[in-house]
């Protein structure tokens, strides 16, 4: 599998840009609220420790056959940020699988805003060489289950949530054509 690099993608309200280390300062004050924590754990980042973050995420994984891709999450109407979305890409013996997570700011919250930046990061997925999409979901983590972007819950857990699966078609893995995904519940 060659690495995958984040490209720009666009949906109806958003704007994804791939992540630059000057998106830390504003993404310091758009994640800066304790509750964001609250099933991740750690707490919020300064917009220093956030920028060194940033910049080990740009390098890249250590890992050539590992693709770590992320985006913020650009509102037009707005022209703020308010979230980020990333996938991990590695090979699996079924096929290259992505991991997937996002997370939107306090205040942007309850607009479909995750919902429908998740679903262009699996759209997009859908014409990579990606085989699986999956997420790892706090069981009490009603607002994460909504944005689910058409994965499915298993009876698998990762360090206390629940294993969240899709079987996609990519670009190059076993069909050219892009799966249509299901509605998902704006939250």
């Amino acid at each position: 599998m060659s690495t995958l690099a984040a490209q720009a993608i666009s949906t109806r309200r958003l704007d994804l840009p791939p992540l630059h280390v000057e998106h830390a300062e504003e993404m310091a004050a758009v994640l800066a609220d304790s509750a964001l924590h609250t099933f991740i754990g750690g707490a919020p980042d300064t917009p220093q420790a956030l920028r060194s973050r940033y910049q080990r995420m740009t390098a890249g994984s250590p890992d050539s056959a590992v693709s770590w891709l992320n985006w913020v999450i650009l509102l037009r109407e707005t022209s703020c940020l308010t979230g980020t979305v990333q996938a991990t890409v590695r090979p699996s013996g079924h096929g290259p699988i992505a991991e997937i997570a996002w997370v939107v700011g306090t205040p942007w919250q309850g607009r479909g805003i995750a919902t429908e930046a998740a679903q262009g990061l699996v759209d997009w997925l859908s014409r990579q060489p990606v085989h699986t999409v999956i997420a790892h979901i706090h069981p009490e983590h009603r607002a994460s289950a909504a944005v689910a972007a058409g994965l499915t819950p298993t009876d698998e857990w990762h360090e206390g949530e629940i294993r969240w699966h899709r079987s996609i078609t990519g670009k190059g893995s076993v069909g050219d054509n892009a799966p249509t995904l299901p509605a998902v519940r704006d939250i």
